[in-house]
C-alpha cells in the first residue's frame, strides 16, 4: 500500500504563544519529532500548511485557517493525484505518535478516539470530504462519523498545546 504521511501544521500557535511547531523537546522540533515517527511508516511525507526545511509543503484546501480538515483535504486530493491509496495525519504537536500507528488503524477510514486528527484515510474520500466542507462541515470527528471512520482506542499521547504542556 502507498501511504502518504501528511503533517497537519497550518494552525495559528495562539494558546501556545509562539511557533509551536519550532519549539523544542528533547532539543528537536516537535514538528520533528512527528515527521521521525511516520516516517517508517509512510511511503512519503508532506507537511500541510507551513513550510518546514526541504520538505514538500501543501497549502489548505480550500483555504488557510479552515481547520485540519482542510489539511486533510488537501492531502486526499494530493495522494490521489499521486497515486498513493492512503493518507496517515498527524498534527505536529503530538511528538510520541506510536510506531505501529498503521497497524492500528488498519483498515481505513479509522482514526485515534483521543485525537481524531490522527487518523488513516484512503485517497478516495477526497471529494466527499469536498462536500462535507463545501457543506459547512469544519470538525474532524464529524467527518469521521460522516465517512464510517472506526474509533480507535490507542495510549494516551502528549497533545502540546500551551508552553506548561512541554
Amino acid at each position: 500500500m502507498r501511504l502518504l504521511g501528511a503533517i497537519c501544521a497550518g494552525g495559528q500557535s495562539r494558546r501556545f504563544g509562539s511557533d509551536k511547531a519550532l519549539a523544542l523537546v528533547n532539543g528537536q522540533p516537535l514538528i520533528d519529532h512527528v515527521i521521525a515517527r511516520l516516517a517508517p511508516q509512510c511511503t512519503a511525507q508532506v507537511i500541510v500548511g507551513r513550510t518546514h526545511g526541504s520538505w514538500p509543503v501543501l497549502a489548505d484546501r480550500p483555504t488557510g485557517g479552515a481547520g485540519p480538515l482542510a489539511a486533510l483535504n488537501a492531502a486526499l486530493h494530493h495522494a490521489a493525484e499521486q497515486g498513493f491509496d492512503a493518507v496517515l495525519t498527524a498534527p505536529c504537536d503530538v511528538p510520541d505518535l506510536p510506531l505501529n500507528l498503521v497497524a492500528m488503524l488498519m483498515p481505513g477510514p479509522a482514526v485515534l478516539a483521543d485525537q481524531p486528527v490522527i487518523g488513516l484515510w484512503p485517497t478516495a474520500l477526497g471529494p466527499q470530504l469536498d462536500a462535507w466542507l463545501a457543506a459547512g462541515g469544519r470538525a474532524v470527528r464529524g467527518f469521521a462519523d460522516h465517512v464510517g471512520a472506526r474509533q480507535v482506542s490507542g495510549p494516551a499521547l502528549r497533545n502540546i498545546n500551551r508552553p506548561a504542556d512541554l
